[in-house]
Parts: structure tokens; C-alpha cells; sequence
């Protein structure tokens, strides 16, 4: 798994904008800015949508108040999912990117089989970046949702 203090793995990261789909190369998205990037194991699903989405939404302006350029949300689904999932939770001021194939994923160490449920998907996490070095990294315990929380993220900032 990636550790606090290591830069982040080469991968392309989806996302759909009303321009049209944009392939985002992580390293150059992330180049010279301070980024929380959090992840959640599926679009549409309970606590991702009840909560964690809405927590980063809510917090969006003090988050960048605080100097977080972007605030980035990655899910292995596709760009199109993602896209209608931040249009239903008003997330404008959230970057929605699809990581499709999970390889990101899995390049962060990160990843969990869910079998039946939908199979590979990302743990449950967050994380700052600061010029794409990861300088802070929260796990989700299994069934937790506490450390990733957009309130926990913006008091450590």
C-alpha cells in the first residue's frame, strides 16, 4: 500500500466534463498543487452518498480556503456514472474522476474484492497530496467511516 512521504503512482484518471470525456494523467493533474483526493467504493451507494460525498461538498469552500486546489473524488466505475453521481449531489466544486479498470486502484495498494457486490472496488479512504506526494493517508477500517471524513481531512489541514 502507498505510504505517506511516497508519490503517487502513473495512471490515468476518467472524467467526464460537459466538454467531453478528458483522460487525466495523475501526474501532470497533480503537479504543483495541493489536492485531497478521496475515495469511495462505489457511486449511488449508501454511506458514499448519504455522507461521504456530501461531507467534501458542504466543506468544499473551507477546504479551499484552507489552500486546496483541487478536491477530487475517485470510485472504480466508469466516467459516466461518476459524472451523473456529482450532478446529483451538487458537486461542482468536486472533481469526479473514474479510475475504470481499477488500476489505479491497485497501483495505490488499495484496492478490495467485493465479489458479488460488484467485484474490485477501493477501499475507503483520503488523502492530501501536496505536488503529487502523498503527505497524508486515512484507511477506512472495513464497515468504518470515520478518518476520511471531509471534517477530519479539514482539521488536519
Amino acid at each position: 500500500m502507498i505510504q505517506q512521504g511516497q508519490t503517487l503512482p502513473a495512471a490515468t484518471l476518467s472524467e467526464l466534463t460537459k466538454d467531453g470525456m478528458v483522460n487525466h494523467d495523475v501526474a501532470e493533474l497533480f503537479a504543483g498543487k495541493k489536492v485531497v483526493l478521496f475515495a469511495v467504493p462505489g457511486a449511488f451507494t449508501p454511506t458514499c452518498s448519504e455522507s461521504h460525498l456530501p461531507g467534501y461538498v458542504v466543506l468544499a469552500d473551507q477546504l479551499k480556503a484552507k489552500g486546496v486546489d483541487i478536491i477530487a473524488c475517485v470510485s472504480v466505475n466508469d466516467a459516466f456514472v461518476m459524472q451523473a453521481w456529482g450532478e446529483a449531489q451538487n458537486a461542482s466544486e468536486i472533481m469526479m474522476l473514474a479510475d475504470g479498470d481499477g488500476s489505479f486502484t491497485k497501483a495505490l495498494g488499495l484496492e478490495m474484492d467485493t465479489a458479488t457486490f460488484g467485484g474490485l472496488r477501493s477501499q475507503r479512504y483520503a488523502m492530501i497530496i501536496d505536488n503529487g506526494v502523498v503527505t497524508q493517508l486515512n484507511v477506512e477500517a472495513p464497515k468504518e467511516f470515520e478518518v476520511s471524513k471531509a471534517e477530519t481531512i479539514l482539521a488536519s489541514l
